[in-house]
């Protein structure tokens, strides 16, 4: 892109950040202790004591247009509130792209490659999958009222609280152990799909796998809503039944659960298909494009690709296209692989997912001590979700504190202190991408 880089003094420094918030029906209440609820009274300075009644689901940090970020007049040290004369963060970027770097802005042009989010959830979200570039580009295309950018959405998870989700199919093993076990998947399936599964070798038969759990898959989930209400409620039934004499499996028991959440859908019955992910605070999942999942509950910080697409299946009111998402899936088994993080210093951990677009921080800096985020080619957003510190660079020493959300230009230095314990998360483009670690 040929953008002339000026040393432009708007863009210097660390700049203050008004973020946006998504009360979709899945979040959890601000009465129920919503971290977004939090941060986002925090953060935009705002007293939503009426409002705690909703649910507060996301906090969306970035560029993204259905949930824009707006630059604070006057950097770090001004705290006044978003007036209508406010610039978005994308619009400021634009004006002064020199704060992306020289090697994002020409791989992404005038935006950040990253959106960065904290999710509070209390139910589950929607089987959904993320569509690769060249079908985000075609679902934009044939669909811009449902799907509105046409970029891929690949993105990670990093546990907050103990969270909770499902993610990519379970190993031809285990599914063959749920085939004989639940036998009102037979009904929705159709014997005929089982046997040919049950029949298939793994060794040597990966294509062959696939394909057996394509069909199967498909069938299941395009089974009508007459007999869907009606298998489900015998499974309910059943489990109940068998609850009295021995005790349910984990995933028996979450699909009780989905079924009190979202009855008579279909989703409750793929959950068999999924793994059952459970993360402690501080680890993390990352999901490529076209492959399923659903996030069940506990808080998370997530980062992904700049997109909000999504192809949806099951566990939702909302619009599904089940066509779309059972051709696009990848139909890979096996558990998915968990990130526990690297230390980058004492007090910083970095999570580096397989994508070019993103990376995560996550800094717990103890009462007293300092760190530096050293100066990196690309852009930076920085979360505090706890305690307060001050952040420096060459040319500013500012305060900060819980709610706070900074942007950084990139080649910034930032070296933290504080006199509380104070908790820090920074997204940026991923480093491997740079080709530094």
């Amino acid at each position: 892109m040929e953008i002339e880089l000026k040393n432009n003094h708007q863009g210097g420094g660390l700049k203050r950040l008004k973020c946006s918030v998504q009360n979709y029906d899945w979040g959890k209440k601000g009465t129920e202790g919503s971290e977004v609820a939090r941060l986002y009274e925090l953060n935009s300075g705002s007293d939503i004591e009426l409002e705690k009644k909703k649910p507060f689901a996301e906090f969306w940090m970035g560029t993204h247009g259905s949930g824009p970020s707006f630059v604070v007049e006057g950097g770090v040290e001004n705290g006044d509130s978003i007036g209508s004369g406010s610039m978005s963060l994308k619009e400021w970027i634009c004006k002064n792209p020199n704060v992306l770097g020289e090697k994002v802005l020409d791989k992404w042009g005038c935006d950040l490659p990253f959106l960065f989010k904290v999710l509070s959830v209390a139910k589950a979200l929607s089987i959904q999958a993320h569509p690769d570039k060249e079908l985000a580009k075609v679902l934009n295309k044939l669909h811009p009222n449902l799907y509105k950018d046409d970029n891929h959405k690949p993105e990670m998870a990093l546990a907050v609280t103990e969270f909770e989700a499902l993610c990519s199919f379970i190993s031809l093993e285990e599914l063959k152990s749920v085939l004989r076990d639940v036998p009102e998947i037979v009904e929705l399936v159709g014997s005929a799909e089982v046997n040919k599964l049950l029949q298939i070798n793994e060794h040597g038969h990966e294509e062959k796998v696939k394909s057996g759990l394509r069909s199967a898959f498909t069938q299941l989930m395009s089974a009508s809503k007459e007999m869907t209400a009606e298998v489900i409620s015998n499974l309910k039934g059943r489990l109940y039944t068998e609850s009295k004499i021995r005790q349910l499996t984990g995933k028996e028991q979450l699909v009780l659960q989905l079924e009190k959440q979202y009855p008579a859908d279909i989703g409750v019955v793929s959950a068999f298909f999924l793994n059952y992910v459970k993360l402690n605070p501080g680890e993390a999942l990352y999901i490529g494009a076209n492959e399923p999942h659903a996030y069940l509950y506990g808080e998370c910080i997530e980062c992904m690709a700049t997109s909000d697409n999504v192809v949806r299946a099951g566990l939702t009111p909302k619009n599904l296209d089940i066509q779309a998402l059972c051709s696009m899936l990848t139909y890979k088994q096996g558990f998915p692989e968990i990130l526990q993080g690297f230390p980058l210093s004492p007090y910083i951990t970095r999570y580096l997912p397989p994508f070019d677009e993103f990376e995560v921080d996550r800094c717990i800096l103890p009462r007293g001590a300092a760190t530096v985020f050293p100066a990196i080619p690309g852009p930076s957003i920085f979360l505090l979700t706890a305690g307060e510190g001050k952040m420096c660079t060459e040319s500013s020493k500012d305060v900060v504190m819980e709610g706070d959300v900074l942007f950084a230009p990139a080649n910034t230095e930032i070296s933290v202190s504080t006199t509380s314990e104070l908790h820090l998360y920074r997204a940026g483009v991923n480093s491997r991408f740079f080709q530094i670690l």
